[in-house]
């Protein structure tokens, strides 16, 4: 993983996430969620020397921050929700991240979205709808509750168009924020 479009000045949790996104992005598009352990970097150099070199992390003291750590595939057919709340993470694991894509509708689509669906049903309503948007959401919590999002449109797939912010998925952040509770 490079991290040739992030911006150094940017806080190790935001340039992971950054680094994520971009990652999921050389993969395409329509591919399945992916979690990512993130582990810090220079911790992980001491540790795990055979591991860090191995991810392409090099000795220079200046190269800091998290590393993340693609984790197994999650199970196809499970909500993800429940596969979430199954997670128990290490102590290394300073953090973790989600990377997943999804359908969203405009607010200016939202008015008019018909009363009493089922899931299924609105799924399959917002799915049809001609305005709707594909986006990657790429998001990211530590241990001590900081959070990070990256949301990419497919119609605006490009790295400078990537928006980011800690708030952008709130539902999600707190879902991977609970695989840390006691």
């Amino acid at each position: 993983m490079t991290m040739s479009n992030t911006p150094m000045a940017a806080s190790p949790l935001t340039r992971a996430v950054l680094e994520i996104d971009e990652y999921a992005s050389g993969l395409g598009w329509d591919q399945p969620a992916r979690l990512f352990a993130l582990v810090d970097t220079a911790r992980l150099r001491t540790q795990e020397p055979g591991l860090a070199n191995q991810l392409g992390l090099d000795n220079s003291p200046e190269v800091s921050g998290l590393t993340p750590i693609e984790q197994e595939e999650i199970p196809a057919g499970k909500p993800l929700d429940e596969f979430l709340g199954t997670i128990a993470w290490p102590d290394a694991v300073v953090g973790c991240a989600l990377t997943v894509e999804r359908l969203m509708l405009p607010p200016s689509a939202e008015t008019s979205v018909p009363e009493g669906l089922s899931e299924a049903q609105l799924a399959k309503w917002v799915a049809e709808h001609p305005d709707r948007q594909e986006v990657r959401m790429s998001v990211a919590v530590l241990r001590d509750g900081a959070r990070e999002s990256a949301l990419r449109l497919r119609e605006k797939d490009s790295p400078t168009e990537v928006l980011t912010g800690s708030d952008l998925v709130p539902g999600l952040a707190e879902a991977l924020a609970a695989t840390f509770a006691d």
